[in-house]
């Protein structure tokens, strides 16, 4: 096996444990406006930009017959929860020994993250290993033109590392996040959500998934054989 040229990693329910607390914050946000959201429109809002996922939000509380709030209204409500929850957000299993490793090994990093510079700051400060990833592409980032399931964020991450998609490993938890993974042309490897029956996981993701993974941890020997 190739050692790849870069490890390119999303950060939410990838190396920290944000998504229920992500899921927490639409549902009660969306509550607020009338709307209960279920769990397969909670899984479509993994991975995706928060702007990205505010408008969607906005579509189904419309499509239930009722008010929709704008974009601003409906985040002023979302965002303080949010803040107050993602603090609390602890590393998945095998996530800081797989950064630390490939920081060992000298496999470049970047972070390719839906989430903005301010948000990756909030969540990351309590955990000073993700400083390791000194390369990252933001959400919020102004050369990002389209978020996920686009390639955008992973090209991009690639390029500021000097490395082909094509040779890069990535490292995904959502169904948008490794639709964008495949479809920049990385090695794709998916950590779903603990929850998912192994049999929906065709279902949910796209084909050309190359590995499945139950935790980080097995990450780590793969690239120190390679």
């Amino acid at each position: 096996m190739v050692r790849p040229a870069a490890c390119l990693f999303d950060l939410d329910g990838l190396l920290l444990d944000t998504e229920p607390l992500h899921a927490e914050a639409w549902q009660r946000a969306s509550s607020h406006f009338g709307r209960e959201l279920q769990a397969d429109e909670l899984m479509a809002l993994r991975g995706r930009r928060r702007l990205d996922c505010a408008d969607q939000v906005r579509q189904w509380i419309t499509a239930s017959g009722l008010q929709a709030p704008s974009q601003e209204e409906l985040l002023a409500v979302r965002q303080p929860i949010a803040e107050a929850l993602l603090v609390q957000a602890q590393p998945m299993p095998g996530a800081r020994a797989l950064v630390e490793g490939c920081h060992q090994l000298g496999v470049p990093m970047a972070l390719a993250t839906s989430s903005s510079r301010s948000a990756v700051a909030l969540k990351a400060e309590p955990h000073p290993w993700i400083a390791l990833i000194e390369q990252r592409v933001h959400g919020d980032d102004p050369e990002l033109k389209r978020g996920k399931p686009e390639p955008d964020v992973f090209e991009l991450a690639a390029q500021r590392l000097g490395v082909s998609c094509q040779h890069s490993w990535a490292f995904e938890d959502s169904p948008a996040g490794a639709q964008a993974a495949l479809a920049a042309g990385c090695k794709v490897l998916v950590m779903p959500p603990p929850n998912l029956p192994a049999p929906e996981r065709t279902n949910r993701y796209p084909a050309g998934i190359w590995r499945f993974l139950e935790d980080l941890s097995t990450v780590l020997p793969l690239l120190e054989r390679s």
